[in-house]
């Protein structure tokens, strides 16, 4: 037996989730059952027992507190920090809480570019599989294919040159004028494009042998920004080569 207003504070304290609170609800039960008594007598659950429920199954989890933004910050610090034990432990505290899986995966997906990036591209591949299991089967199935992902990503080399070189181009667009497209690398679609200098001197990489570069010259930015350099090849991990020869 359990009062109204105590399945009522049961449902505020696991936000309305319906899997945490059946949990809750289950191991209240057997607190609030006393030894050696008839197994079919009537057992009477009370606020207490359901407060002590969710402390002891770690379920007492505010997913808009700062506890929910504590967990996700050190899950994120595990897998950059390469350990793969606490990565998993603080994934499983928000899981075994009732966290929304999506939430998880789709902070995976920005690691994986954010941290792993091009010192092993396949993490991405791995987080984006783990967003989809928790899309498509949702949990508790997919929780194992998201422990896997957070594994993955942990082990995995690091680089943020791409995470900086993407914040600096921002940093251009957001300071710098919106200069033209210069008319080298602009499309020429009619006759009185061509005429007007769109396309010319431009070289088909394909058929230079995948120059890297303008050729004569020339920049793929505008004139403002020439000689402009936002990503650096060595900041990516040592051992990854991003044009092996």
């Amino acid at each position: 037996e359990i009062a109204d207003e105590v399945l009522t504070g049961l449902a505020n304290m696991v936000d309305g989730d319906a899997r945490a609170a059946l949990n809750a609800l289950e191991l209240a039960v057997s607190i609030a059952c006393v030894p050696g008594s008839d197994p079919a007598a009537l057992v009477r659950v009370s606020a207490e027992a359901t407060k002590e429920a969710l402390q002891k199954t770690h379920l007492f989890y505010d997913r808009a507190g700062e506890e929910h933004y504590n967990i996700i910050s050190a899950l994120h610090k595990s897998m950059r920090g390469g350990d793969v034990d606490a990565a998993l432990y603080w994934l499983a505290r928000m899981l075994e809480a009732g966290e929304d899986a999506r939430y998880v995966t789709r902070r995976l997906v920005r690691f994986a570019s954010e941290d792993v990036g091009l010192a092993d591209p396949a993490a991405l591949l791995q987080a984006t599989a783990a967003h989809t299991a928790a899309e498509k089967i949702g949990m508790p199935e997919c929780d194992v294919i998201i422990a896997q992902a957070v594994a993955y990503l942990a082990r995995a080399p690091k680089s943020i040159a791409v995470y900086k070189a993407y914040t600096a181009a921002k940093r251009l667009v957001q300071d710098k004028p919106a200069d033209p497209v210069p008319l080298h690398i602009r499309n020429a679609p009619t006759g009185l494009m061509s005429a007007l200098g769109y396309g010319k001197g431009y070289q088909y990489t394909p058929e230079n042998g995948y120059t890297r570069g303008c050729s004569d010259g020339l920049s793929y930015f505008p004139d403002s920004l020439k000689g402009t350099t936002l990503f650096e090849d060595a900041e990516v991990e040592p051992g990854h080569r991003l044009h092996p020869h």
